[in-house]
């Protein structure tokens, strides 16, 4: 399966590039420090200052590192203060290479101390030392070329030197930043909001810079033995920063259940999704929603509604599977991220099992509730190449789960009415329907005894430019845009019109049209189709409409009103695609129906699947015992034939009788077969030849 087009081309462009950025900023780092090393060497200097300097240095070095690993959090890009400040004072005093050794100490040791973030801290590491070169540069500028064989030294450390130290701050924080938020941003095109908040932070860190650097340097040149006593400002600068970064934090969690929210998810999605394609896996995006939750707000308050949502929240969290990431994007709407999944049917399970989850029984002060929920899989790359395409797909999936009753759906692209391609291919159809270029053919229904029973209008659209376009794809454009009623409409008014003329040729036969649910739900539906049967002239015995079970889903009572106006004006109603469902036997006793259409699934195997034939014959005695006539479809052999009439099925469509024809080429078909009926190509030549076999001998006919 191909990725959609969502993503830009600028998009596809930087998921190429940026990729190998961070490559680059580690090998040209590499080769700096390598050429720093070399040089110094080579002069005979030394690589870090010795005796109590460097000893107390190295000691506040300690301090730092062994702060930040304990803090057990997640660095951000080398967000911190201490390791900063300190990095600068040395490389004021002795140059940048031990300034460098500083850093890399820092944030080296901090991401070695996490395992699983030593790709960022190599990366961290590598932007430090352009970032400490930056700044060497612009110290060198005024220059100042310091080393540890000639350390920085100035007459008197006062407002003197502040261009220097300005300076160098700006170009140490401006380089490595830069290059951090360039090489580890996701493809959103902004920063993530934690980031975007610690923007601010930064200009702390260079406050701190500017205030502590210095100072650490004349104590470093005057009384090098008080130098770990400035382990208490940085770790307070260090702390102050993390307490910033996690109120950022908490604007990234849903206040009620914890969870993270939405704009933490996306963000997530896109870390996720840059994992994925640098190792060549998938990811996926569950969409989980309750269904009829607002019931329960209506019922009970919202104070148990906000209760049963932190017992849903609680359950999601158990129920994940290692790895996945849940997050509450607002009302009764969850989200599941996983990372890594196998395969899109691996994605399809893992949301199968959630939503089994959810679905066990609840317990709010001793009333048990059972809540079912709905989920829409999407998955990366075969649905989406960025994470608001992602989020978008499934949330169209999940829709479809909730409106075909299935539980979980996975995204199709054919099912989703809002991509470009079929956003235009809705204002074609629309542009159709105005000018009259939907088609109807008609498709014959027959019984056995070869009498025509009625026929059932196709709709049929031949676009300009693309050709035929498939009826299942047209139909779920219209369905899913509010265009279905105009359709409806457009079917109704062509089919009574065609009833009308075969009626003034003296052919009277039935015509079943499909209808929506969205149709049924319509109010004045019922009034709509009678006053076109009066003005058409065409008495309600001669319409019939075609429904699923699925009409009485959504609005049972506003669905039974409708179907009980209809069959008071005297529209006749069947059922289609019977056993396709999931509560048809019960939807039975209810639907005034008094034709049932058993599934082409079930027929075509008739013939050869014992437990397909089985699931026709209860079909038909349940049907007959009913008092309902029963229609078998997709016939296309004298096989299946002969078993459903041997069954007692009432009529038959499918190919075997003759496929949808436009309407000259029906009023053909129905001339030909007015006097004599339909019969099978085998009856016809049996027939043939029993005739010529009683024809005496010699006779010869004109």
């Amino acid at each position: 399966m191909k990725p959609t087009d969502s993503a830009a081309p600028a998009s596809r462009l930087r998921r190429l590039v940026v990729p190998a950025l961070p490559a680059t900023i580690v090998l040209v780092a590499g080769l700096a420090l390598a050429t720093g090393v070399i040089v110094t060497l080579s002069e005979g200097d030394a690589l870090f200052p010795g005796g109590s300097i460097g000893w107390s240095l190295a000691i506040l070095t300690g301090i730092i590192v062994g702060h930040l690993v304990a803090l057990g959090r997640d660095r951000w890009w080398g967000g911190t203060g201490s390791g900063a400040a300190l990095a600068l004072a040395v490389l004021l005093l002795y140059g940048w290479v031990p300034a460098t050794l500083v850093s890399l100490s820092v944030v080296v040791l901090v991401g070695a101390a996490r395992r699983h973030r030593w790709r960022q801290a190599v990366v961290h590491g590598a932007v430090d030392i352009l970032g400490i070169g930056a700044a060497a540069l612009g110290l060198a500028a005024f220059g100042v070329v310091s080393s540890v064989r000639h350390p920085w030294a100035p007459p008197a450390w006062n407002l003197a030197v502040l261009p220097e130290v300005v300076v160098t701050a700006a170009g140490y924080l401006f380089v490595s930043r830069g290059l951090l938020w360039v090489s580890l941003t996701p493809r959103t095109g902004q920063l993530p909001a934690i980031p975007r908040t610690a923007v601010l932070r930064q200009a702390l860190v260079g406050i701190a810079l500017l205030g502590i650097s210095p100072l650490i340097a004349v104590c470093a040149l005057h009384a090098p033995l008080l130098l770990p006593l400035f382990a208490v400002p940085l770790i307070a600068l260090d702390s102050t920063l993390w307490i910033a970064r996690a109120r950022a934090e908490e604007q990234l969690r849903d206040p009620l259940t914890g969870l993270p929210n939405r704009q933490w998810l996306l963000e997530r999605t896109w870390t996720a999704l840059d994992d994925a394609e640098r190792v060549g896996s998938r990811s996926a995006l569950v969409l989980i929603d309750l269904d009829r939750f607002r019931s329960v707000n209506d019922t009970l308050g919202h104070l148990a509604g906000d209760r049963l949502l932190l017992q849903i929240a609680d359950r999601l969290r158990h129920a994940l599977p290692r790895g996945a990431e849940a997050a509450r994007l607002g009302g009764d709407e969850f989200a599941v991220l996983l990372p890594t999944t196998d395969s899109l049917t691996s994605s399809q399970r893992v949301a199968r099992n959630l939503v089994a989850a959810l679905g066990s029984p609840l317990d709010l002060d001793g009333l048990t509730l059972v809540l079912e929920a709905s989920a829409g899989v999407a998955v990366f790359p075969d649905h989406a190449l960025d994470a608001e395409g992602l989020l978008r797909r499934a949330d169209v999936a999940m829709y479809q789960a909730k409106r075909d009753r299935s539980g979980v759906e996975l995204y199709e692209a054919k099912r989703d009415g809002n991509t470009p391609d079929r956003l235009g291919l809705l204002g074609d159809l629309r542009r159709a329907l105005d000018a009259g270029d939907v088609e109807l053919h008609y498709q014959p229904k027959v019984g056995f005894d070869g009498h025509v029973a009625g026929l059932e209008a196709l709709v049929r659209w031949v676009h300009p430019d693309r050709g035929r376009v498939p009826p299942d794809e047209f139909i779920a454009i219209a369905e899913t845009s509010g265009l279905m009623p105009r359709l409806t409409e457009y079917v109704l008014e062509t089919a009574l019109a065609q009833v009308a003329r075969w009626r003034a040729m003296g052919l009277e036969v039935p015509v079943a049209v499909n209808v929506s649910p969205r149709d049924v739900h319509s109010p004045g539906f019922a009034g709509a189709v009678a006053a076109r049967l009066a003005r058409h002239r065409v008495p309600p015995g001669a319409l019939q409409l075609e429904i699923t079970e699925h009409v009485l889903l959504e609005d049972p009572q506003r669905a039974a009103d409708t179907l009980a106006g209809l069959t008071a004006h005297g529209v006749k109603m069947s059922l289609d695609d019977f056993g396709t469902g999931y509560s048809s036997l019960v939807h039975l006793r209810r639907l005034p129906v008094s034709e049932l259409k058993i599934d082409r699934s079930f027929v075509a195997r008739l013939a050869v699947d014992n437990e397909d034939a089985e699931i026709v014959r209860c079909t038909l005695d349940l049907a007959h015992s009913l008092g309902l006539l029963v229609v078998a479809e997709g016939v296309e052999d004298d096989e299946t034939w002969e078993r459903l009439r041997d069954l007692g099925c009432d009529a038959v469509q499918g190919w075997l009788v003759a496929a949808a024809m436009p309407p000259d080429e029906t009023t053909a078909w129905l001339r030909a077969r007015g006097e004599r009926g339909w019969q099978r190509e085998s009856e016809t030549a049996a027939l043939a030849a029993e005739k010529a076999a009683e024809r005496p001998s010699g006779q010869v006919l004109n």
